[in-house]
């Protein structure tokens, strides 16, 4: 059996929705890609998928006839900008928002046979502290948290660290603030996370960048593109770009931990334990 190359797999996750997360993860796909990586986008939210929408992608199958053993993971990647392989969720079918996570499992599996095939995995979870999130927030190496200047999202995103750090071990997080107004308030918002969770748990928050809210943010979702794309130059755009440049400069992991296998073994092992935070 051939050895398989390391490949990044980053969760990007939430404790709210409406705090642009999808959006972020799909950006920096294109990012990453324009950067010479190769790069596949899962939208993990099983419930309310919506990559494909922001890019204007028309999927004909989905992840729910992979789960049905109708058709390969291959069978259902979508091409996106820049090469990037996006993997549809079904958008609105409840089954899917109720999977077994042993099924989840089976679904994660598919993706051994890409493996050669890409550099980073981008999952972009449900928004919020369903199962799904903890399952694929425990099995990814990264977790990137997202946050807006809302007092909701400081406080769910505080709701979901915890929930990942004292029930599932994890200790380290990325925190990126979205929709700023400078990147000055970008990293207050950042401050006055790590203020409560330096208080009450034992976790490292890294400030990885803050997005500023820009036009061309809103006139690249009407136009169903990515914003780096659409508009290149601009705050929001330059500001995605750095964060793929920082992220494609993290340390990789080696051995077990940096290999598909290790992402599938670590997501089974948390289904099988049980999730009691659906």
């Amino acid at each position: 059996m051939t050895q398989q190359k390391p490949i990044r797999v980053i969760a990007i996750a939430s404790g709210k929705g409406g705090v642009g997360k999808t959006n972020l993860s799909v950006n920096l796909g294109v990012s990453l890609c324009r950067l010479g990586r190769k790069v596949a986008l899962l939208d993990a939210d099983m419930g309310l998928a919506n990559v494909d929408i922001l890019l204007g992608l028309h999927p004909k199958f989905n992840l729910s006839h992979v789960l049905e053993g109708q058709k390969s993971l291959r069978d259902i990647i979508v091409e996106g900008p820049q090469g990037l392989k996006v993997i549809p969720a079904s958008s609105g079918i409840q089954k899917m928002a109720e999977m077994g996570t042993m099924e989840q499992a089976g679904v994660i599996n598919a993706f051994s046979e890409l493996a050669d095939d890409i550099d980073i995995l981008i999952v972009d979870t449900a928004a919020g502290i369903h199962g799904s999130v903890v399952n694929f927030s425990k099995a990814c190496q990264e977790v990137i948290i997202v946050v807006c200047d809302e007092p909701t999202s400081l406080t769910d995103a505080y709701a979901l660290i915890k929930l990942l750090n004292r029930d599932h071990a994890l200790s380290r997080f990325h925190i990126v603030t979205n929709m700023v107004e400078t990147v000055h308030h970008g990293k207050a918002l950042y401050k006055k996370l790590c203020m409560v969770t330096d208080r009450y748990l034992d976790v490292a928050l890294h400030f990885t960048g803050a997005v500023p809210f820009d036009k061309s943010l809103r006139k690249a979702v009407q136009k169903q593109q990515a914003v780096v794309e659409f508009m290149p130059t601009g705050e929001s755009s330059v500001a995605i770009k750095n964060i793929a440049r920082k992220i494609d400069g993290w340390p990789m992991q080696r051995g077990a931990g940096g290999h598909m296998e290790f992402f599938i073994e670590r997501l089974i092992e948390s289904n099988q334990m049980g999730v009691s935070t659906g």
